[in-house]
């Protein structure tokens, strides 16, 4: 039987990519409270630049403007990054009020 996560929407890494500075302190259920680094996020997941304890199939909260807690799981790893996986989409009107909030710099914001 498998460990890890079994997640239901597929290769979702050509969704839009927003890029932001949103330093978070994430529960992981078995290292407890983590510091990570988002550095960029989609409506279907993000990733992290600092991700040396995190492996593919581990499971988070994390806490974001607008959408409040949500569960994540880990898609992928590679040298400190590690892509996460929503547990469900968010909407999109929630999704721009999120990068709205994150990356306050409308020139950094990608063109909608």
């Amino acid at each position: 039987m498998s460990a890890g996560a079994n997640l239901s929407v597929t290769d979702l890494r050509r969704a839009a990519r927003h890029p932001v500075d949103f330093p978070v302190i994430v529960e992981h259920f078995a290292h407890g409270d983590l510091n990570l680094h988002v550095s960029n996020m989609s409506a279907h997941g993000f990733m992290v630049d600092d991700a040396e304890k995190l492996k593919r199939g581990d499971r988070v909260i994390i806490r974001l403007p607008v959408v409040g807690r949500i569960e994540a799981y880990v898609i992928w790893t590679r040298d400190n990054r590690a892509g996460f996986q929503f547990e469900r989409i968010i909407r999109l009107d929630d999704f721009m009020s999120i990068i709205d909030t994150l990356q306050p710099n409308p020139r950094l914001r990608r063109n909608r």
